[in-house]
């Protein structure tokens, strides 16, 4: 057993840099390549992929991209490859890298893990009657995919049988980095401590550049995007891990870029949930300990539950979103006029036709500040040149191409200033949405694939995740200040933010330890809920904080603060990845001689 090992970050999502692979093999400084594809949204394009024809359903440029142009160092070096890039087609994945591999005339072994597809077995599950976990919901018809999140421990097995790549359909994303782990230290499926610190690991470099300067609050200091270094993590087998990038890369890798990564989209972190392991952060630790350099520590864990969580994707209508250009005097005004002009004519047209309303519109003016409400500056209001973003659904196809051709009739009905790229008219696309369900570990059959042969994989299957042990931090100091001078709160604090489904997941990490009672005394749940108002789906909605004093920092959950989420959402910022940008303009008090210097 090795002592420690070394795991670039290669991927964050289906679509990422084709640089990051090449970059981590130049350094010669890796034992694993770990690659994250996987979305929600990316099962159900895959399995319409499938449906179409057999040997695909897979994140095809991973084979024909990156393991084309690697797959020589990787052998030189001695280098294992971990890849959730399988989708809901590993075999025909694992196939096509074979396939590949003898045509370079290399010596190298792949496996692939199955089991987390079940949607063979709908007819079987659905009088299970599954319930949606957060609006209680009951299984809709005519699924697209369904796949349960499996976690590392097949991943471990296929390493141990000796493989040198490994392809997985949907597990966890952190999977791919805790899979080597348990192989290389041994680590039992009890070690609950060090599960969540390989898990951590996992977090922290499952989105690529993400962890060296990628979308940083203090961007400034991440330099040379265009060669942006992706993280390398050295991890010891007592968990301890540091994060750094290869030499002469872009970017940074500072206790801000850590610190926003660890809070990003990790819902309450005293129980994010993983199969292998009920992950507590609160405590983590995180120290710059020399340049690009950062060490981290502290995780906590608990049993994990005994069910896997199961994501289903579904079609439901179509949706269509359009972006034109409108310059000039007014311009705010005439884009506005514009966008209700196109539907009042959609109303018309569709009920003269016996066709359904619109289900659903949205009439955005970027350029303005509109995901700012009521916090947008007056002056940005006035701007002589913005975006009119015009996006509908409706069930049927055909009622929003109508309405992509009246849009473009603006050109010559409605405002001077039309404008755009020409000949990019949007093409209407299905609405996926999500139905995320528990299912008994015990009715999933995991297995790893080697060769010829395929072997069971044991998992652990008795849980015992309890919620109500969950004990909260508290004494934690606040500052209240009257009477004081108030900052932007960026001036206190670094933030991220992303999804958790419908969910807005907003990490704000104070910048140094005695600025957080100034935070927390300031950023109370309800504050932020009533700040951020406007951008719940019916009016005013539920915050939750979290706290983590550990590092220290503050996470706030916001639900059903997305429009629907993802690809189900009409917002021009459907993920929530603004939300922390806008929320970091927040007045805080402080005192005078604080503030002075700031």
């Amino acid at each position: 057993m090795k002592s420690t090992i070394r795991l670039g970050g290669a991927s964050a999502f289906w679509g990422d840099s084709m640089l990051a692979a090449p970059q981590l093999l130049a350094s010669k400084n890796i034992d694993y390549l770990v690659f994250d594809y996987l979305a929600e949204i990316t099962m159900s394009i895959l399995a319409r992929q499938r449906a179409r024809d057999p040997k695909m359903g897979y994140a095809h440029d991973f084979v024909t991209a990156t393991m084309k142009a690697c797959l020589k160092d990787i052998a030189a070096q001695g280098v294992k490859v971990i890849s959730n890039a399988g989708g809901v087609n590993p075999r025909a994945c694992a196939e096509a890298i074979e396939a590949l591999i003898a045509a370079q005339g290399l010596s190298l072994k792949v496996a692939y893990v199955t089991g987390d597809d079940l949607l063979a077995r709908e007819a079987e599950i659905r009088q299970s009657a599954p319930k949606e976990m957060f609006t209680g919901e009951i299984l809709p018809e005519r699924l697209a995919s369904m796949n349960a999140y499996l976690g590392a421990r097949a991943i471990a097995q296929a390493l141990a049988q000796g493989a040198d790549i490994v392809i997985t359909g949907r597990v966890v994303d952190s999977a791919v980095t805790l899979g080597p782990c348990l192989y290389e230290f041994g680590w039992a499926d009890t070690d609950y401590d060090l599960l969540a610190a390989g898990s951590l690991a996992g977090h922290i470099i499952e989105c690529g550049a993400q962890a060296c300067g990628g979308v940083y609050t203090d961007y400034q200091d991440s330099e040379d995007w265009a060669n942006i270094g992706y993280p390398i993590c050295t991890i010891g087998k007592d968990g301890v891990f540091e994060i750094t990038k290869p030499a002469g890369t872009g970017g940074c890798v500072t206790f801000g870029t850590i610190a926003e990564q660890l809070v990003y989209e990790i819902g309450d972190p005293q129980a994010y949930l993983l199969p292998d392991v009920t992950c507590d952060f609160s405590g983590v630790r995180i120290e710059e300990v020399g340049p690009n350099r950062v060490r981290v520590s502290g995780a906590k864990g608990t049993p994990p539950s005994g069910h896997y969580k199961v994501c289903a994707t579904y079609e439901d209508g179509f949706r269509v979103g359009y972006y034109i250009t409108i310059g000039g005097i007014d311009a705010r005004i005439k884009a506005e006029r514009t966008g209700h002009a196109v539907l009042k004519r959609m109303e018309r047209m569709l009920r003269d036709a016996n066709m359904a309303p619109l289900t659903e519109s949205s009439v955005e003016i970027v350029g303005t500040e509109a995901s700012y409400g009521p916090h947008a500056r007056p002056g940005a209001l006035a701007s002589r040149e913005v975006i009119l973003k015009l996006a509908a659904k409706h069930p049927e196809e055909r009622a929003l191409n109508m309405l992509v051709r009246e849009a473009a009739s603006g050109a010559t009905s409605f405002a001077q200033g039309f404008t755009g790229l020409g000949g990019n008219r949007p093409k209407v696309s299905p609405v996926v949405r999500l139905f995320s369900f528990l299912m008994p570990k015990s009715a999933v059959e995991v297995t790893c694939h080697s060769g010829p042969n395929a072997t069971p994989v044991a998992i652990r299957t008795a849980g015992g995740f309890t919620p109500s042990a969950i004990k909260r931090p508290d004494g934690l100091a606040s500052a209240h200040v009257t009477g004081g001078v108030h900052v932007p709160l960026i001036k206190l604090a670094y933030g991220r933010s992303g999804d958790k489904g419908n969910a807005s997941n907003i990490g704000i990490i104070a910048r140094k330890p005695d600025y957080m009672p100034y935070i927390r005394a300031t950023l109370s749940a309800r504050a932020v809920a009533t700040y951020l108002g406007h951008l719940f789906d019916a009016g005013e909605g539920v915050c939750e904080r979290f706290e983590l004093p550990g590092v220290p920092a503050l996470n706030f959950l916001l639900p059903q603060s997305l429009g629907g989420g993802g690809i189900a959402s009409l917002r021009n910022d459907p993920q929530g990845k603004a939300h922390a940008q806008i929320l970091l303009e927040f007045p805080v008090p402080v005192p005078p001689e604080l503030a002075q210097m700031l």
